[in-house]
């Protein structure tokens, strides 16, 4: 995914990563073609940034209740993928868990808004999977309750889809999709990988 631009964005000291349901099960044929292979390298990116930082890092996992989901618990799809299961706990600063069943971070256990209340946290950056799903669903939500959401669309991807009357997207379409509705409404401030780490101050050469 080749984004363009250089819009500059602040991150606060404080500001939490909230990266949503990297788990081994979207590896599965089950969901079809994917895009953006670049989004776990940015992710690990991210996480590592955070960490070294000490700012928060909230880990959320998908637990289907679809019972074909390669995503249910008990299953090693539920499993978080290597590039963020090696990074848990390893950061300096706070770290959440959160379990959740459907399709925003904001709807698990534990309460991730009180959690982000009590630490005083007011900015948010989502990554993780997938971005026209759970990650859209969760800046929704989190613009919805008062948070400065950033969304580095090319920390993330989704799949094909096919909808009613016989539409179908590709993944790309549904990712610029989710970008310009979250944009233009101004739930979240779409932006890329590497300006998200300029503004958490690392020197960043090109895109990442």
């Amino acid at each position: 995914m080749e984004l363009n631009g250089s819009v500059e964005v602040e991150i606060a000291a404080d500001a939490a990563l909230v990266v949503v349901d990297v788990q081994k099960g979207f590896a599965d044929p089950y969901w079809g073609r994917r895009n953006n292979p670049a989004a776990e390298g940015n992710i690990a990116a991210l996480i590592d940034v955070w960490q070294g930082s000490g700012r928060p890092v909230v880990f959320v996992r998908h637990d289907s209740v679809n019972p074909r989901s390669p995503l249910r618990p008990g299953q090693p799809g539920n499993d978080f993928q290597d590039v963020v299961e090696e990074r848990r706990g390893k950061g300096a600063g706070p770290e959440l868990l959160v379990a959740k069943s459907v399709n925003s971070a904001f709807y698990g256990e534990p309460d991730l808004d009180a959690w982000l209340r009590e630490a005083g946290v007011r900015q948010i950056v989502i990554a993780g999977v997938q971005t026209n799903m759970c990650n859209e669903t969760t800046a929704r939500m989190g613009g919805n309750l008062g948070y400065d959401v950033l969304f580095p669309l090319d920390a993330m991807h989704t799949f094909d889809a096919t909808g009613p009357f016989g539409w179908s997207l590709t993944a790309d379409e549904l990712s610029r999709a989710t970008a310009v509705s979250l944009h233009s409404e101004k739930f979240a401030r779409v932006v890329t990988t590497a300006a998200v780490l300029r503004g958490a101050g690392v020197e960043v050469a090109g895109t990442v």
